[in-house]
């Protein structure tokens, strides 16, 4: 799809390609990775390709100088933002809203922060909103966003958030933070963002990581699955996020899943929207799994075991499954850097495990980036 900001935005590098050409380049970059592999033969799946208008989660920056709002994405190799008033990636509903989140940010900047915040504020001297981020992500019952600039919103702010809200019969939920990693206060929730997993309604806190993509998650989900072929039993999802396997690995009432990954809130909310759905076969763990993965004894019994890390990988813990003298029989990894992947790959194959077979899923389209899942059996 032919984009009007591709020739100056950093976020489609290969949008300029035909399609053909783009997906051959990305399949020959994905092998030449897999060359460090220290296995011979290594099988490919039929790789996944994500297209446009499917982008359910995004982050885009805004500025605002001199009273003008510019809402978008960094130029190539640049800080300087592209207005963008439309994004071929991002889904239709995410687009028909990006006006009203303008009109929002325009609003808001216009209005001071709240006098606390400023050092030194005098009161001919109020300080604004002069830029931060905006990320947007699309749930199955309305669009949630998360505002993040310095400073806390004053009662204005609060009162033009509100009202642009019930303006806004799309967007449910809108939050603010100060950086990246502090918690989301939400200024307004007229209703619950729900995703689903499987076949539950899961709630999302305010931030939380979800794949950028439904379709996306579907294809990794539906990729663990093939690769446990039936398999059954006590099955461990490490990296668990928000329960994107766990949820449809739990409606096998044969299975019982052990959950396991560091956040205390996100597990939180895990663990409420599992009471919530009466769902009895997950067991959750709060553990840092880079420094204290998950040890033979806490695995044992495992027919399965599914790890899907950040991009660093996960070597502790495949080193510490390597070093099993009861090896799970099963090892299936999903994973957002293939070269990190690598990595723990050779760990597992030095340890007698086979890869039997890797898939790439370009959930990034016309972007570098490329993610995979595969299978390790015995």
């Amino acid at each position: 799809m032919s984009c009007p900001y591709q020739e100056i935005c950093g976020g489609c590098r290969y949008r300029n390609m035909p399609e053909d050409e783009y997906r051959s380049r990305k399949e020959q970059n994905f092998k030449k990775i897999m060359a460090g592999l220290r296995q011979k033969d290594i099988a490919c799946g039929k790789p996944v390709f994500i297209g446009d208008n499917v982008r359910r989660r995004a982050s885009m920056a805004f500025s605002c100088r001199k009273g003008k709002l510019v809402l978008g994405f960094n130029q190539s190799r640049s800080s300087e933002l592209v207005d963008v008033a439309a994004c071929c990636l991002l889904t239709p509903r995410l687009n028909a809203n990006l006006a009203n989140i303008r009109s929002l940010l325009e609003e808001l900047c216009a209005s001071p922060l709240a006098s606390s915040n400023a050092k030194k504020v005098r009161k001919n001297n109020p300080q604004y909103i002069s830029g931060g981020d905006v990320w947007l992500c699309e749930a199955d019952n309305g669009i949630d966003i998360v505002l993040e600039f310095a400073g806390t919103p004053s009662l204005d702010h609060r009162m033009i958030v509100s009202e642009k809200a019930q303006q806004y019969p799309d967007i449910i939920r809108i939050s603010h933070r100060e950086k990246t990693d502090y918690a989301a206060e939400p200024l307004i929730e007229k209703t619950r963002p729900l995703v689903k997993m499987g076949k539950y309604d899961v709630y999302i806190p305010a931030g939380t990581f979800l794949q950028p993509s439904k379709a996306g998650e579907q294809a990794l989900v539906s990729l663990v699955m093939k690769y446990l072929n039936g398999t059954e039993g006590k099955i461990a999802d490490l990296f668990c996020g928000v329960g994107t396997f766990s949820y449809p690995l739990a409606e096998n009432k044969n299975n019982k899943i052990l959950a396991a990954d560091s956040s205390a809130a996100l597990l939180d909310g895990f663990r409420r929207s599992l009471n919530k759905n009466q769902i009895s076969n997950v067991e959750v763990v709060s553990k840092n799994l880079f420094k204290y993965p998950l040890d033979e004894k806490e695995l044992a019994g495992c027919r399965a075991v599914i790890f899907d890390p950040p991009r660093a990988g996960a070597a502790a813990q495949t080193a510490q499954i390597a070093a099993f003298a009861n090896k799970p029989e099963k090892l299936i990894a999903v994973s957002c850097n293939p070269h990190s992947f690598v990595n723990d790959a050779n760990t597992l194959i030095a340890a007698g495990y086979h890869l039997r077979e890797v898939t790439l899923v370009d959930q990034f389209a016309f972007s570098e980036h490329s993610e995979l899942v595969a299978c390790f059996e015995l």
